[in-house]
């Protein structure tokens, strides 16, 4: 598979701009998004922040896919880090979505996102497109539409989905990839633990966690 043009998402404007900071690139605006074009290893990667949360990410995904045809979405950022994962950037490896599902008597209930939530509990990642070996171990994130800073809420996905890391955008922007036919990838760096000092924590670790990952993203795009 020929890799030509890139789509490449941040929630936020320090990841979006930790991705190959040298390129000014021409920036398009396509309706409130702003695109900013740029090229590694002579590949186009379209570089947008789409906001935070899963409709953003989703919603950037598709209209970046319409608009220059892309033949891979990436979506690169900061993340919590819910179990002991060793590393300080990961290659994700598959996502899940950890608020869909079924409210129960007995509790929430996991689903896969999109399936219909009734009857027998069944919920499947969704796998990532390989990215070159680029030395970063790989991961799973679950993501859900709430900043968690609860530690046994995090236990929970942790134990219950086998969540490694967890954002707000990536399973979306894989569940949106499969939708479209276009392979998917990411690049998570952890900024906290999904703990009670997540919020001072992702604040202060923020712009390491952003370059970290947007230069990952780099050398993988460029290794292509």
């Amino acid at each position: 598979m020929v890799i030509a043009r890139i789509g490449l998402i941040a929630a936020l404007e320090e990841e979006a701009d930790a991705f190959a900071p040298d390129q000014a690139g021409q920036v398009e605006r396509l309706g409130e998004h702003d695109v900013r074009l740029v090229e590694i290893a002579g590949r186009m990667v379209a570089v947008n922040r789409c906001g935070v949360g899963k409709v953003n990410a989703a919603s950037a995904a598709t209209l970046i896919h319409s608009r220059y045809n892309v033949d891979l979405l990436m979506i690169i950022g900061a993340a919590g880090r819910l179990s002991g994962i060793v590393g300080d950037c990961f290659v994700i490896r598959d996502a899940v979505q950890g608020d869909y599902g079924a409210r129960r008597a007995g509790g929430f209930v996991h689903f896969t996102a999109g399936a219909w939530p009734i009857g027998p509990a069944d919920i499947a990642a969704i796998c990532a497109h390989p990215l070159p070996d680029i030395g970063l171990p790989g991961a799973r994130i679950v993501t859900t539409d709430s900043f968690v800073e609860c530690v046994d809420f995090a236990a929970g996905l942790r134990d219950g989905l086998g969540g490694d890391l967890i954002d707000m955008e990536t399973a979306a922007l894989a569940q949106t990839a499969v939708r479209l036919s276009v392979p998917w990838a990411a690049i998570k760096a952890p900024s906290d633990d999904a703990d009670a000092h997540s919020a001072g924590d992702f604040t202060a670790n923020l712009r390491r966690a952003a370059r970290l990952a947007a230069e990952a993203a780099e050398r993988a795009i460029a290794h292509l």
